[in-house]
């Protein structure tokens, strides 16, 4: 028998955490050598999340030689977003130029 309550999806709500944080669970990592597991149990933390922050540190930390710094990462979801954008435009013009040139048969 499940100990959670009915209707529940079993998956608890999103989390905010401050870059603050976050830099101190990535430094217990780099800084005191233990492991991600270890940290994420901690802080009640899933390892997955706190691995992230671990790469994401280690690009700024490295001036991107091991990832995507912060800038190229906004950067990089800034870009997406305009092309989710575009993409729409796209299709909208072409649903459009194609009822036009159907009128005009």
């Amino acid at each position: 028998m499940s100990r959670m309550a009915k209707g529940s999806s079993g998956r608890r709500p999103r989390r905010q955490f401050s870059e603050e944080f976050k830099a101190g669970a990535v430094r217990l990592v780099l800084n005191e050598d233990k492991t991600v597991g270890a940290v994420a149990r901690e802080l009640d933390l899933t390892p997955s999340a706190l691995a992230l922050w671990v790469r994401q540190a280690q690009a700024e930390r490295t001036k991107g030689k091991s990832g995507l710094m912060r800038e190229e990462r906004e950067e990089l979801m800034r870009l997406r977003k305009e092309n989710r954008e575009l993409r729409l435009e796209r299709d909208l013009l072409k649903k459009v130029s194609a009822l036009f040139a159907k009128d005009q048969r």
